[in-house]
């Protein structure tokens, strides 16, 4: 009968093993993934920030619409990174570090088991000394008294560990299964608060591009092809600055080669004039006022 009960004792502590070595492992690693997971979510972030800054440096070069739109995309866009952050820091409070708990709950359950196998295995020593005391000694009263009662004080101890480990094994279940339920839960709500902002953010990031107006930049492009040309400009305004009697002039010094020698020689003729003459350049002055 004895022999029988720490049997079935010694068959639930292995099911209670299994049951804390399985969530050792798969806890470890739901933890190690769950952990990859919000690194590369990190990792995402920082290389959407890369293309932020290269759609804003790009933008400063473009004509003025797609200037705008470009701007408002990677506002958007570095917005977008901003409700990343905030699920990454979500995700590694209330996804890893949870389950990372998990690791000195295991550590805690693993003594609580070593305690009741110890404690089971001195009651089976106790037993097969008692039986072999019986064997080798049937009439020694005392010695099979003794070596009873020490049976019993390592069964009433095996007893009292096999309760307790039941007892915080089944709480560990329960609390296994309430952190499960937990964790899944906010792992679904952090995503879907984050993927419905993104949604939010995508759309009004999608309207700016639609908002480009290809044909006005298109307009300013070919126009910035033929820009005026200023100095010509400039010789428009001399021209029309001048006097009647320049403009006469200047009409006759390109009329041919041979009215530019003339034109010429007037003009030197002129300056000779107004040497010898004062009163003369004087006049002229006066007419061509």
């Amino acid at each position: 009968m004895m022999r029988r009960t720490l049997e079935n004792r010694n068959a639930q502590t292995k099911q209670l093993q299994t049951a804390v070595s399985n969530v050792e492992k798969h806890f470890g690693e739901l933890c190690q993934i769950f952990a990859a997971y919000v690194r590369k979510t990190a990792r995402l972030r920082d290389k959407a920030d890369l293309l932020v800054n290269e759609i804003n440096a790009y933008a400063a070069t473009e004509t003025p619409h797609l200037k705008l739109g470009l701007m408002n995309f990677a506002d958007e866009f570095a917005k977008l990174q901003d409700y990343r952050q905030a699920e990454v820091e979500r995700l590694e409070a209330k996804v890893v570090e949870p389950l990372k708990t998990y690791g000195t709950i295991v550590k805690m359950k693993r003594d609580d088991l070593k305690a009741t196998l110890t404690a089971r295995n001195r009651e089976a020593k106790q037993l097969t000394q008692l039986e072999r005391t019986r064997q080798r000694n049937p009439s020694d009263r005392h010695v099979i008294s003794q070596a009873e009662t020490e049976l019993q004080r390592a069964a009433m101890d095996a007893s009292r560990t096999s309760r307790h480990l039941e007892e915080t094994i089944n709480n560990f279940e329960r609390q296994k299964m309430k952190d499960i339920k937990t964790i899944f839960s906010e792992f679904i709500t952090i995503e879907m608060l984050f993927h419905g902002k993104a949604l939010e953010v995508y759309t009004a990031a999608y309207q700016n591009i639609q908002n480009i107006d290809e044909d006005e930049d298109l307009e300013v492009f070919r126009n910035s092809l033929y820009a005026p040309d200023y100095s010509s400009r400039l010789d428009i305004v001399r021209a029309n600055s001048k006097s009647p009697l320049q403009r006469s002039l200047s009409a006759k010094c390109v009329s041919g080669t041979g009215q530019v020698s003339t034109c010429r020689l007037r003009k030197d003729q002129q300056a000779e004039d107004d040497e010898d003459d004062e009163l003369d350049v004087t006049e002229e002055e006066n007419f061509l006022k």
